[in-house]
């Protein structure tokens, strides 16, 4: 039975359509999801975001936002979302290796804000590297 999954970044519907199952990263791990799924409202964690159409999975890495689950449809609002191909791994690296440098220079008492921000970025771009390097 498929269920409806739309994906969302501030920029543009990213995907909407029926498909198979979801798997989706939360708070407390890998959630899957198929139809009739009990109803859930939770974060996104930046990670990799996964569907079933098909019977071929289709693989986002996705940054931090929110899921909604019913037992009929799957809408999943992020700030990233995007697909291996999309991906350029030296602007990623790039980016992590800066974030890095600045955290390791950044008093998490003087500036918590920019710790946690730092934090984030850290952890989208792995999620983007990780998912890239599958695909080499």
């Amino acid at each position: 039975m498929p269920i409806q999954l739309d994906i969302v970044t501030p920029e543009k519907k990213i995907f909407s359509d029926t498909v198979e199952d979801v798997y989706i990263p939360t708070l407390l791990g890998e959630t899957g999801i198929l139809a009739g799924h009990t109803t859930l409202v939770s974060p996104l964690e930046p990670g990799e975001l996964r569907y079933k159409q098909g019977g071929n999975y289709t693989e986002f890495a996705v940054g931090n936002g929110f899921v909604e689950a019913t037992q009929e449809s799957v809408t999943i609002l992020t700030d990233l979302c995007a697909g291996h191909e999309d991906i350029d791994e030296d602007f990623v690296e790039n980016a992590m290796k800066s974030a890095e440098e600045a955290l390791a220079k950044t008093d998490p008492n003087a500036d918590p804000d920019a710790v946690i921000a730092l934090q984030l970025t850290i952890a989208k771009s792995l999620a983007q590297l990780k998912l890239k390097r599958k695909y080499k």
